[in-house]
This record gives structure tokens, sequence and C-alpha cells, in this order.
């Protein structure tokens, strides 16, 4: 099933609300990409904010540090998961735009929750991590764009309807977030094996 942004009362798409929650989703990803590689202590792998076309200063606000903050805590989790590794380092990067649509679409298509804008952007981040790690820096930018223009047409619209990105932050504070992890890493194991296998 496929979900596009919804309109409002008057007939409008709220594309503006869409674009500033894209735009926020950019220095996200960028702050979650950094702090899982810090986090993970890869070896071998050295990035900056410029090299994911953003600057250290966005990453260093006080309210983005929180929002990744509450996302690696589930992304923490799915770095432990030896399927979906294993799964990640097979990927070839002749086929990665190929790979990642059809991931994406798959992590999306019984619908949309935080748990799922998670494992949307730790698979981006595993990408770009292997695309580091095997000297292919040339994919990294590559990655930033398919995750951004995927959340851009897919997402975007209903992370607006929740109130914006610091809903983040109370809906991972209701639940417990070894649980959500779980069942993360069993919808992005879920949508690497349907790849595999398609």
């Amino acid at each position: 099933m496929a979900y596009s942004a919804p309109e409002d009362e008057c007939g409008c798409s709220c594309a503006e609300g869409d674009d500033q929650v894209s735009e926020q989703a950019e220095v996200v990803l960028r702050g979650y990409i950094l702090q899982s590689m810090r986090h993970d202590n890869c070896p071998g792998v050295n990035i900056s904010a410029e090299d994911l076309g953003g600057s250290e200063s966005e990453i260093a606000n006080p309210e983005v540090k929180d929002i990744v903050r509450s996302l690696i805590q589930i992304g923490d989790e799915l770095s432990r998961n030896t399927e979906l590794e294993y799964l990640i380092e097979h990927i070839e990067f002749s086929s990665a735009r190929e790979v990642f649509n059809v991931v994406a679409k798959r992590i999306f298509e019984d619908g949309i929750n935080w748990g799922r804008v998670v494992a949307l952007f730790h698979f981006a981040y595993k990408l770009i991590c292997k695309a580091i790690t095997s000297n292919c820096k040339e994919i990294v930018r590559r990655v930033m764009y398919w995750a951004l223009g995927f959340f851009r047409t897919r997402i975007s619209w209903w992370v607006r309807e929740q109130g914006g990105w610091g809903a983040v932050q109370s809906y991972f504070q209701s639940l417990n977030w070894q649980n959500v992890a779980l069942f993360v890493a069993g919808i992005l194991t879920g949508a690497m094996t349907y790849w595999k296998m398609s």
C-alpha cells in the first residue's frame, strides 16, 4: 500500500510544513550517522558533517542532539543484529540504489511509525559505513540523497502530523525501547531478506 501526503481542509498538501520536516530530517539523519559511527567505534571510518552535506554546528544543536539520542537507543540494538550485519555486508554497490529502494519500500509497506523511520535511517547509516570502509566514498552522498528523497516523498507528511521531530522523544519514553528495537530489527531484517530472495 502506498502512502502519500493527505490534504488539509483547504485542499492544500501542507507542502510548506513537509519541507520544514524534511530539512530537519536531513540534519537528524546526519546527526544519527555521525553519532552512530562514534558510538559503534567503527574502525577505519572517518567522516564529517561536511562530508554528509552539512555542518558541525547544526549537529551541535541541543534539540537535534536529544532527538538523535532517542534514535540511537534503537539503532544501538540494531548494530548488534548479526543477521542484519551479514545481509548488509553482501550488498554490491553496483545494485545499491535498487537495493535501497526495495528495502525502503518494504520497511514502510504496512504503515509508518517511529521505529520504521529509525530502520530507514539505520539502513542508510550501515550503507554509508560500508561505502567508507570499502573505499567507495562517492556512494556516501548518493545514499544520503536516496534516503532523504524517500523521506521527503513518503514520510515527511506523517512526521508533520505527529507534531514534528520532537514527538520521537516522547514516543520512545512511553515504550520499552528494547521491545521497539526488536520490532525494528525484525522489520529491517525482513525487508533485507525480501530483497535477497527477490
